[in-house]
């Protein structure tokens, strides 16, 4: 599908090479001695011209001696590693920051490195490989699959053979990657605002407690200045990503952030306006990524993916006609449309909050046990990780009981290593609501029983006493009628307080007091939604409830 095509970011990823065994790191070591310290060179790679410096840097890896743990002489007398500084020609990128730096260093089975203490420890080489170079590669605003091949064509411009980095192995892997759009300062609002796909996301699929939960929204730029949507991110792992993107496997952070000066620059200058990213994140999952072609293209897709799902969700057109729409051209963006897309995953955030708001209300209707609304309880209260033993211990029950009773209630609750916690941060806010909702019910109840028994023992009517037990069962904060006008207050509710309104009429003239008091009697409650976002307040009078098929506009 056409979709506005994101531009490449950050990136850094583990090039491991050992075909060639330590081959590649003699020859950076001797080009270096051959240029006094360091090799300059220039390069042509699809037509755009390159520069490289090949230096050096001291290690912090122990000299093996005369020869390697296999038996493999080493004839080195000082042990060195080298980088290479590969920067696109400063005639082509102005901006200068189109670049990347490769850390060469040799592996080999029994290495050791030594710490700033003095303490030696092993290195970590994997099994089946005694020697190799390592490359770490970081770079920024360069399509991740160009990166090795750079890699080869600086080697080449320094007097290193190419194909020492030819075929990485296996056990190289991606460590960071990123793809961003730029959308104008007007226009981006719908992404981080309090409703928008960052917060939402955030709110809906992050785990109460277990695993890893980030939202940041930062409004405060660096000089203490507001600017709405300065820094917001979202970072899901592996499992949650799934629940937005089902196909997806990677980990992700999404972000909207301005640049630190953006309040200084004109409106025509890229960075007044924010970037949307979306980012790979290594460390929020136990699998890795390659760097073959298969991995790269899939790192491609769900990045793009994620990041056209966000747009599309804020409400913004990501196939812009010409002027390019809400998006602003940079350096390394051009806000270019193409065909190569799949179509975003409709988050559909409202279905997955909708769906959670079910399971509270199905399990809340159907009633709880005892221990469950103990066991509920005592979640929405703690703040950090809870046993099924901390729980009965807390409520006085076995833990057998305990443990049955959150099995019961699986769709609300999960399970993992002998922890529970709530499925979400939103099902945590519903059950709060709905477990002090609970007690408030059996309060107001235990005072509607009281007020009827203490009217019953002065003396008081029935009927009176009814009225008196009515307003405490509904919460209603009446004033006495003598005022200019009664209030009724019901707080808030799901649906108009309209049987509610009714009831008390009927009980009020039951009583012989002037309907017409009843019936100017200012109602006010407010209308409850289900983003949990605000409420809608309304004030009306009571006689528009009571008209035959009334209802509050």
């Amino acid at each position: 599908m056409r979709a506005i095509e994101p531009a490449h970011h950050e990136f850094a990823a583990n090039y491991l090479f050992a075909a060639d065994g330590l081959a590649a790191y003699f020859a950076a070591d001797s080009q270096v001695k051959a240029g006094g310290g360091s090799q300059r060179g220039e390069f042509t790679l699809d037509g755009e011209r390159w520069t490289v410096t090949l230096y050096y840097q001291e290690s912090g890896i122990v000299h093996p001696g005369r020869s390697l743990p296999d038996g493999t002489e080493f004839r080195l007398e000082e042990l060195r590693e080298f980088r290479f500084a590969i920067k696109r020609h400063s005639s082509e990128d102005a901006v200068g920051e189109q670049s990347l730096n490769a850390h060469l260093a040799p592996r080999w089975q029994g290495m050791e490195a030594e710490k700033g203490d003095g303490t030696r420890i092993e290195l970590s080489i994997p099994e089946g490989i005694q020697q190799a170079v390592n490359i770490r590669i970081t770079g920024s605003n360069i399509a991740f699959d160009r990166y090795q091949r750079l890699l080869q064509k600086a080697a080449s411009a320094v007097g290193i053979r190419w194909d020492y980095f030819e075929t990485p192995h296996e056990y190289s892997n991606v460590q960071d990657a990123g793809k961003y759009v730029r959308v104008h300062h007007q226009s981006s609002g719908p992404v981080h605002g309090r409703s928008g796909p960052i917060a939402s996301m955030g709110h809906l699929l992050e785990h109460d407690r277990d695993g890893y939960r980030k939202v940041v929204q930062n409004d405060t730029d660096e000089h203490d200045r507001n600017l709405p949507g300065y820094y917001h991110t979202v970072t899901l792992g592996q499992k949650r990503v799934r629940e937005a993107f089902p196909s997806h496997d990677l980990p992700v952070e999404v972000k909207h952030y301005y640049a630190r000066e953006a309040l200084t620059m004109p409106d025509d200058h890229p960075l007044r306006h924010p970037k949307v990213e979306a980012a790979y994140q290594v460390s929020r999952w136990d699998e890795s990524l390659g760097v073959d072609p298969d991995s790269l293209a899939q790192l491609e897709r769900e990045l793009d993916r994620v990041l056209h799902s966000v747009l599309t969700e804020a409400g913004l057109d990501i196939a812009p006609g010409r002027g390019g729409g809400p998006f602003v051209e940079d350096a390394y963006f051009d806000a270019e449309v193409t065909d190569e897309h799949e179509e975003p995953v409709s988050l559909d955030l409202t279905h997955i909050r909708h769906q959670q708001e079910s399971v509270v209300v199905r399990y809340l209707s159907d009633g709880l046990s005892d221990v469950q609304h103990e066991a509920l309880s005592t979640l929405v209260a703690d703040g950090g990780e809870v046993s099924p033993l901390d729980i009965a211990q807390e409520n006085g029950r076995h833990v057998g009981s305990v443990r049955r009773a959150l099995r019961e209630i699986d769709d609300l609750v999960e399970r993992e290593y002998g922890k529970v916690a709530l499925r979400s941060s939103y099902v945590a806010g519903l059950v709060h609501d709905a477990v002090n909702e609970a007690q408030e019910s059996i309060n107001r109840a235990v005072e509607a029983g009281t007020k009827a028994v203490e009217a019953a023992e002065r003396g008081i009517d029935s009927r009176t006493s009814a009225w008196l037990a009515w307003a405490s069962r509904y919460g209603v904060d009446y004033e006495d009628e003598r005022d200019a006008r009664m209030k009724l207050r019901f707080g808030e509710v799901d649906r108009s307080p309209l049987e509610e309104v009714k009831r008390g009429y009927k009980l009020w003239k039951q009583m012989g007091r002037d309907p017409a008091i009843y019936r100017q009697a200012r109602v006010l409650f407010e209308k409850a939604r289900s983003t949990r976002e605000g409420a809608d307040r309304f004030e009306t009078e009571a006689w528009r409830f009571l008209q035959q098929n009334a209802a509050v506009r």
